[in-house]
């Protein structure tokens, strides 16, 4: 099970619930290291002053905000300290409001809420009536000097918290540049055709139907690096035309999702063989990963 990160307890009117705060997620990143390349070993990065080009100590380092380009007004650790939030280990539900009504734009990062000690009757009470009234608490809480808006719902058997946007910090989407006008609006026969293969397309949601292929192949031919094989990456296939006629378009994907059949989705492995000498070169450059950042 994992380690709580935080304790505390939910407060809603009178009613207090100590509780503990776990991960709710496990992200699979592939990370590297950035390596010289002569030699395989770990490149450093050093903190150096852009204007005298020293390295500066970290007892040295102060931060800084940019009110103009170029311009900046620094700020002792101190006076930041003197700002943040009480640490109060309360979650207060402020209110209380339908799932329905929360745009997923506002989420960040989902936790599991599990009660603490002699908590385990109010807990099931709270999961209980939330779950029955299908409501959702609003709430605030302090974690590592930071307050947080937060959601809280039951998810199974358990309370989750999933931290949230403010409203300011949403950019509405009427905002945006490019999008169709009011004026907009498909053919009838084209929308009847997007409606069927949409239909045609629809599941029950089930997240193990969802892989991250390209994770599974890099660790693929990265284990394979590991075990001295030479990785050969077949030439992909080049894509068919693309349809410029929507109605096209749409008749020929309505068509060929009535073909399909229903199969788990499995990322295919790169195939392993030696690789021929004239060939060597090429397959050492194409073992490079395009969309990975170096961790520092």
């Amino acid at each position: 099970m994992p380690r709580a990160i935080w304790s505390g307890a939910i407060s809603f009117g009178l009613v207090n619930v100590p509780v503990k705060l776990v991960t709710a997620v496990s992200p699979k990143e592939v990370r590297f290291h950035m390596l010289h390349d002569a030699d395989g070993a770990r490149i450093h990065q050093k903190r150096v002053c852009s204007a005298d080009g020293e390295e500066v100590p970290w007892e040295h380092i102060a931060k800084g905000y940019e009110f103009a380009r170029g311009r900046y007004v620094m700020v002792t650790r101190e006076a930041l300290e003197a700002l943040d939030p009480e640490a109060t280990h309360t979650i207060d539900i402020e209110d209380f409001v339908d799932l329905s009504e929360i745009d997923p734009v506002y989420y960040q990062s989902t936790y599991y809420l599990v009660p603490d000690r002699g908590a385990a009757k109010p807990y099931a009470l709270l999961h209980a009536a939330m779950s029955k009234s299908g409501k959702v608490g609003i709430a605030r809480m302090v974690m590592r000097t930071k307050q947080y808006l937060c959601a809280l719902r039951p998810v199974g058997r358990a309370i989750a918290v999933s931290t949230m946007q403010y409203a300011d910090e949403i950019i509405p989407a009427n905002d945006l540049d490019g999008l169709p006008s009011a004026s907009t609006k498909p053919a009838e026969r084209e929308l009847r055709l997007a409606q069927q293969l949409i239909d045609s397309l629809s599941h029950s949601f089930n997240p193990a139907r969802y892989n991250d292929e390209y994770r599974e192949k890099l660790l693929h031919v990265l284990k394979q690096k590991a075990q001295g094989k030479e990785i050969v990456v077949e030439e992909r296939a080049e894509r068919p035309a693309e349809v410029v006629n929507l109605l096209d378009a749409l008749q020929q994907s309505l068509a060929g999702s009535k073909k399909k059949e229903e199969r788990p989705r499995e990322g295919r492995a790169p195939s392993v063989r030696k690789a021929a000498p004239r060939r060597r070169a090429a397959s050492r450059a194409a073992t490079r990963p395009r969309r990975s950042r170096p961790a520092a």
